[in-house]
């Protein structure tokens, strides 16, 4: 059962851009990190980007840093991922995700600390 609705992603050229949308399926949800997480064929899921609830904290894998960022909607309830620059690197579906329980500073990319997950949605970098 998934807990979020993600839209936003699609079939994009190197270079160009996209916005990832992500919110609760029909309940508020009080967390204490949310972000996006993705998984290449093949290989591992990782974090990409997250943030903690407060927003003091937010945690960049090294391979999105200076093309992407995160921001949240005024209620707090909806987290977007701003993607530019985009490579064939970046293929992969998305997961937005979020965790319940506090996490610990250093640990916002762990997979393992978020207990709330959505469906994913494919992202595709291609020319």
């Amino acid at each position: 059962q998934y807990q979020f609705v993600e839209s936003g992603g699609g079939l994009v050229q190197p270079g160009g851009s996209l916005r990832l949308s992500c919110a609760p399926d029909g309940f508020t949800l009080d967390y204490y990190a949310i972000g996006w997480f993705r998984q290449a064929p093949g290989k591992e899921r990782e974090g990409v980007l997250c943030i903690n609830r407060s927003g003091r904290s937010t945690q960049y894998a090294d391979s999105v840093k200076g093309r992407f960022t995160i921001s949240r909607s005024a209620d707090e309830n909806t987290v977007y991922l701003h993607m530019s620059s985009l490579e064939p690197e970046d293929t992969a579906v998305y997961y937005c995700a979020a965790a319940s329980l506090p996490v610990a500073p250093g640990r916002l990319l762990v997979v393992n600390e978020y207990d709330y997950w959505g469906q994913g949605t494919q992202v595709t970098v291609s020319s």
